[in-house]
C-alpha cells in the first residue's frame, strides 16, 4: 500500500519506518530539513515540504496514495491547516493525529475518517492496524500471533460460523461476534452502539455489520484477510 506521512515527530517517523519495512510505500514529510535527511535511510521516500501549502501538496501523487495520516503533535495550527487541505483533496482515506480534546472535536468537524491518539496507541499498533485490510482494531500478543476484529465478509452474512468454518477452512477461532444494536437513552435518544455477544457458538448467524473478533497466527490472519478483501 501506499502511504503519505506528514510530520516526522517521534511518532510520524516510527509509523513511517514500521510501514516501510513491512513493504509499504511510504512519503514522509516535514519542515525539518534535519528530520528528511536522518530518516531518508529508513523510509521509502522522505521530502522537505510545508504540508500547509497548498501548491506544494497538489504535486503529491495523491491519487495513488490509499492513505494519508497527518502525524503534526507540535503545531496544533499547522495540523488543522494539513488536514483541512488533503481533506479539500479529497484523499482516500484520511487519518489525523489530536493533541488535545478541543483539537480532536475541530478534526471530527473537519471530517476526517479516522483519529490517532499517540498518547493511548502506539506507532507499532498503528502500523499493523493500516497494512490489514478491513480490520477494525488489532491486538499484538507476540511476533507470531494477533486478535483481530474485522469485518463480516459480505459472502458470509447469514451463515453460522460452522457453515463458515473458521478454524477447518483459515485455522483461526472465532473468540466473539460485535453486533451493532440501537439503544434508547434515559432523554429519548435512540443511538447505535456495539455490543460483544459473549462466547462465539457454532450456530451464531452472522449479520451485515458484524464485527469478527479472530485470533489466530499473523500469516493465517493475513491470508484470510487478503483472500477476502481483496
Amino acid at each position: 500500500m501506499k502511504y503519505i506521512i506528514v510530520g516526522l515527530g517521534n511518532f510520524g517517523a516510527s509509523l513511517g519506518q514500521k510501514l516501510t519495512s513491512q513493504g509499504n510505500e511510504v512519503i514522509g514529510l516535514d519542515t525539518s530539513a534535519a528530520k528528511v535527511e536522518a530518516y531518508r535511510e529508513k523510509i521509502t521516500y522522505t521530502m522537505e515540504m510545508d504540508a500547509t501549502d497548498e501548491l506544494a501538496v497538489s504535486g503529491l501523487p495523491l491519487k495513488s496514495t490509499d492513505i494519508v495520516i497527518i502525524g503534526i503533535g507540535e503545531d496544533q495550527g499547522a495540523n488543522v491547516m494539513a488536514t483541512a487541505l488533503f481533506k479539500n483533496l479529497e484523499v482516500k482515506r484520511l487519518i489525523s493525529r489530536s493533541i488535545n480534546p478541543l483539537h480532536e472535536k475541530v478534526l471530527e468537524a473537519i471530517g476526517v475518517d479516522e483519529i490517532v491518539r499517540p498518547e493511548e496507541e502506539t506507532a507499532e499498533r498503528w502500523a499493523k492496524k493500516l497494512c490489514l485490510i478491513n480490520v477494525v482494531d488489532s491486538f499484538e500478543l507476540n511476533d507470531d500471533f494477533s486478535i483481530i476484529e474485522a469485518t463480516v465478509p459480505k459472502e458470509y452474512v447469514g451463515k453460522t460460523l460452522k457453515e463458515v468454518g473458521f478454524r477447518s477452512k483459515y485455522n483461526l477461532l472465532v473468540l466473539t461476534i460485535i453486533k451493532k444494536v440501537e439503544v434508547t437513552s434515559l432523554l429519548g435518544n435512540s443511538k447505535v452502539e456495539n455490543q460483544v455477544q459473549g462466547v462465539a457458538s457454532a450456530e451464531n448467524v452472522l449479520e451485515e455489520g458484524d464485527i469478527l473478533v479472530l485470533y489466530g497466527a499473523n500469516k493465517d490472519l493475513q491470508h484470510f484477510l487478503k483472500q477476502k478483501f481483496r
